[in-house]
């Protein structure tokens, strides 16, 4: 049913919003990687709800436990099971949304599917599943560490504040130094000041992320259905809110020519193929071709509003509601180590599926 991502390296997760917990099992984990716990914990803070005045306020202490694959510090080879166990639920915040559908959620959809859902907080369908994406995700990166691969998302626009694509212009690791995690400390401000503005009018707004992965070896992917960016696309967009995905130019790319699309190849002075541009975003053909891999992911706006809005009940009967209880007013914040997750999943699955190509 869908519970399962990946090839070699996988992740089945389980677990509801309200519910005793949440978690998955990681299997194909590389044995004999240290598993750096401190590192994993930080990785699921940076998800945490109740970080700052732009994110919710629900208080999760969001604490990682392992229950298989892991001795005396690292990984046996063996299924990595673990959970994350749910504390500050307030349920009852969700009571009048029993039997109604709300705007834009999964609750109609849900309902139609299965016959039954859990109202509190989306069960299933919550953001809150990202748990386990991020335990999973952080496993991924401590694997990667070994090959020099490093992977940095940030927020970069929020509405209609943006600081542009031009990564090189910023020291992404500035990105942890404010709220919404965006590398240009002024520009953070001002997507701070807006998420402020618009949570007090009881409404929510979307805006990007960029995602930059360096270090990625060449030929990661496959040449027909599972071409590198397919897979990373097929990744984000299973991440709530998401509505979009570009790698490269993108959509920006469509009205130019072809000369000044081409990514020109030289030899450096160490012997290494380089581009002289990377507006393929570091993938051609399907295949990672060594430059940084570079996309972008649309997030739309949250679509729980602390404000009446119309809509109907189980029955079909006309009615309104308001939402009450915590939740954000942006996604981007607590998305971004999502994203990282979801590309270090990917990109560990693909090198692993690689080694099995040539001797």
């Amino acid at each position: 049913m869908s519970n399962s991502t990946g090839t070699i390296f996988t992740l089945t997760t389980f677990g509801e919003s309200h519910g005793v917990a949440v978690g998955g099992v990681v299997d194909g984990m590389p044995a004999g990687i240290d598993i750096d716990m401190e590192f994993i914990q930080q990785e699921l803070n940076r998800r945490r709800p109740g970080q700052s005045a732009v994110t919710t306020s629900r208080k999760e202490e969001d604490k990682v436990e392992f229950l298989s694959g892991v001795f005396e510090g690292r990984s046996t080879g063996a299924p990595i099971g673990f959970i994350v166990r749910n504390q500050n639920q307030h349920s009852q915040d969700y009571e009048n949304m029993r039997c109604v559908f709300r705007p834009s959620h999964a609750d109609y959809t849900y309902h139609e599917k299965y016959g039954v859902r859990d109202h509190r907080g989306g069960g299933r369908t919550s953001a809150r599943i990202t748990i386990s994406r991020c335990v999973a995700g952080a496993l991924a990166k401590l694997a990667l560490r070994q090959l020099g691969v490093e992977i940095h998302a940030y927020t970069m626009q929020v509405g209609n504040i943006c600081i542009g694509t031009d990564y090189k212009r910023y020291d992404l690791s500035t990105a942890e130094h404010n709220a919404v995690r965006c590398p240009d400390q002024p520009k953070a401000l001002e997507m701070e000041q807006l998420i402020k503005d618009v949570k007090k009018d009881g409404d929510t707004i979307g805006g990007i992320i960029q995602c930059v992965v360096t270090g990625c070896p060449v030929g990661l992917g496959s040449p027909e259905f599972d071409k590198l960016h397919a897979v990373l696309g097929k990744a984000m967009l299973s991440i709530n809110a998401v509505k979009g995905f570009e790698y490269g130019e993108g959509f920006g790319g469509a009205s130019a020519r072809g000369s000044r699309q081409n990514d020109v190849f030289f030899t450096d002075a160490e012997g290494r193929v380089q581009t002289k541009t990377n507006h393929s975003g570091g993938i051609q053909g399907g295949l990672s071709n060594g430059q940084d891999i570079v996309f972008r992911i649309a997030f739309k706006p949250v679509a729980t509003l602390l404000m009446e809005q119309e809509t109907i009940d189980t029955r079909g009967n006309a009615t309104v509601l308001k939402a009450k209880g915590r939740h954000d007013p942006c996604v981007l914040p607590r998305a971004v180590p999502v994203v990282e997750a979801m590309t270090a999943m990917v990109i560990l699955d693909e090198y692993l599926k690689n080694r099995c190509v040539r001797m």
